[in-house]
């Protein structure tokens, strides 16, 4: 007994070796290496991807990496970066929702009929607008869990649909200009947030790190289980911090942080919170997964399917009333075009998986400002919008690859 406890103790004293060969920005490294190797690339090919598109577009034409372009940029992200984070909550799934586009257009054609045509207050147009977009999402739901329905079919079916309806509200005129002078076209074009709060906020995501950091150590020294030292946490608090407060900095230097994309990115916040903390979110995981095992240990499936189609619907009425407001106009154009490709390419270029079960809502967040990047520095360069859909096309092409190929490894380095 006594030779096997010292066996024991030397086995221990070898991990603790180990966990000490792992501390600081060395071991930080490693770990970082070892999961890329096994597959888990997380936001690395997005994050390697925006900055080589910033680095090309920034030679090209030195305005792309302006303050006040960058600003516009972020405006334009909002919009169609809201519809995506309804696209990542039905790919978590392993379904899709084709039919985000034309849910989008028409909340905007709701906002323009009832606020504007018939003198309704703006927060009764923007309720019923909302309202539209998650009884949309119950029907999907109720289409998919009931009747077998596959969602592509269901949604194309949407689409459709609710195209036709929004033609048919607009009228003849088809276009509906909404007050420049209101606060919502205000919030959506000029409204910025002031430097110090833009500074303030830019702090408080190191903050969470450092509070959430030192629970998990007290939980685990609670129970006499070894915890990463406070170096690697710190490193990576100040590093986030640092660049957060650069970027606030400069988008200061021009017009400012916009308050549109700065409820894009709570909205992020809270979803990805739901995803990471909350029973929901495990639940989702678990059912994009393996839907069949996430029911025999209890998950009540169809809940999931109905809350991930209603929040996929109603995120996509919510970006179409942004829309309105960014254009100041609802008119039969809004929604149609590339916004469905582009909701549903930046969850998968920001690394959300098409096969389901895995993604984050910061993949819609640095995803979409991918593919506005694109889009903007083609713009400024003053090409056409066939060879902005030909790159857009190719980078949804190759993150797929690169999903596809990461899942791969994930799976023969679980074999091995």
């Amino acid at each position: 007994m006594s030779e096997n406890m010292s066996n024991s103790d030397q086995a221990l004293d070898r991990g603790d070796i180990r966990v000490k060969h792992d501390d600081g920005l060395a071991g930080m490294f490693r770990s970082f290496v070892n999961r890329v190797r096994s597959g888990d690339l997380g936001m690395l090919p997005v994050a390697v991807g925006l900055i080589v598109i910033s680095t090309v577009f920034s030679i090209l034409n030195p305005i792309f990496l302006a303050p006040n372009n960058l600003v516009n940029l972020l405006f334009d992200c909002a919009t169609v970066g809201i519809i995506s984070l309804g696209i990542v909550c039905v790919l978590l799934l392993g379904e899709i929702d084709l039919s985000v586009g034309s849910m989008s257009g028409l909340s905007s054609a709701i906002i323009g009929v009832l606020w504007v045509n018939s003198g309704l207050p703006v927060f009764v147009a923007i309720f019923a607008a909302l309202a539209t977009g998650a009884f949309v999402g119950a029907l999907y739901a109720l289409m998919y869990n009931r009747l077998g329905m596959p969602s592509f079919v269901a949604t194309l079916a949407g689409l459709l649909a609710l195209l036709g309806l929004q033609l048919y509200i607009l009228g003849a005129t088809g276009s509906i200009n909404l007050p420049y002078a209101s606060p919502l076209v205000r919030f959506g074009q000029i409204l910025v947030m002031p430097d110090w709060m833009s500074h303030i906020l830019a702090l408080v995501p190191g903050l969470v790190m450092i509070i959430a950091g030192f629970a998990i150590r007290k939980r685990r020294q609670s129970v006499n289980l070894s915890s990463r030292p406070l170096s690697n946490l710190l490193v990576k608090v100040a590093v986030l911090t640092v660049a957060l407060e650069f970027a606030v900095y400069y988008l200061n230097l021009g017009r400012g942080v916009p308050w549109m994309f700065g409820l894009f990115v709570a909205l992020a916040v809270i979803l990805n919170y739901a995803l990471t903390k909350t029973q929901w979110g495990r639940s989702m995981f678990a059912v994009g997964g393996n839907r069949e095992a996430a029911r025999r240990s209890g998950i009540n499936v169809r809940r999931i399917y109905l809350s991930a189609f209603m929040l996929c619907s109603t995120l996509g009425a919510l970006g179409g009333i942004l829309s309105a407001s960014r254009l100041a106009s609802s008119s039969q154009q809004a929604g149609t075009g590339d916004v469905n490709l582009n909701a549903i390419a930046a969850a998968v270029i920001g690394g959300t998986s098409l096969f389901g079960g895995r993604g984050s809502a910061y993949s819609a967040l640095l995803g979409i400002i991918v593919i506005q990047a694109i889009s903007n520095g083609l713009t400024l360069l003053n090409l056409s919008s066939s060879l902005r859909y030909m790159i857009t096309g190719a980078v949804l092409a190759i993150a797929v690859i690169v999903d596809s190929l990461a899942r791969r490894s994930r799976v023969s380095h679980g074999r091995a």
